[in-house]
């Protein structure tokens, strides 16, 4: 999904707590943290769980299906951040593993298919190539329910 021909597009900066999502990224992989206490998962991940309150999570990063629910949408009509051609329809979706495991993200479809959104559509993960070695996830509609 790269665009080679956009302006440069920013591109995130992973510290020790993200480094893990970022890497697993890279290789199109959707990981989520887990709490080592209440084996809640969690984004993002902090120092202390927000399910159970441990000050010791020991997040263990698990891959998750990247499968979810559309919970919210907005489209940005003005766009701040170079490299994107069409304003891009940030989302909220919710994902299918964990009641409350949400990721906010940009829906890929365009802002085109906005009019027929509808809370609770199917999404899934895709990613997003911005420069080698950085992949964002994205969700676009899941056409296969």
């Amino acid at each position: 999904m790269t665009d080679q021909g956009a302006a440069a597009r920013p591109v995130p900066r992973p510290d020790e707590l993200t480094a893990p999502f970022w890497e697993a990224a890279a290789d199109h992989r959707l990981v989520m943290p887990r709490c080592s206490s209440c084996l809640q998962l969690a984004m993002p991940p902090d120092i202390v769980c927000d399910a159970c309150g441990s000050t010791d999570p020991q997040w263990e990063w698990v891959e998750v299906s990247g499968r979810g629910v559309l919970r919210s949408w907005t489209i940005a009509r003005q766009v701040f951040l170079p490299g994107f051609d069409e304003p891009p329809v940030i989302i909220d979706v919710e994902l299918d593993e964990q009641p409350g495991l949400r990721l906010v993200s940009r829906l890929v479809d365009g802002p085109e298919v906005a009019a027929d959104l509808v809370v609770g559509v199917a999404v899934q993960v895709a990613f997003d190539d911005v420069t080698s070695g950085i992949a964002l996830p994205v969700f676009e509609l899941d056409r296969s329910t």
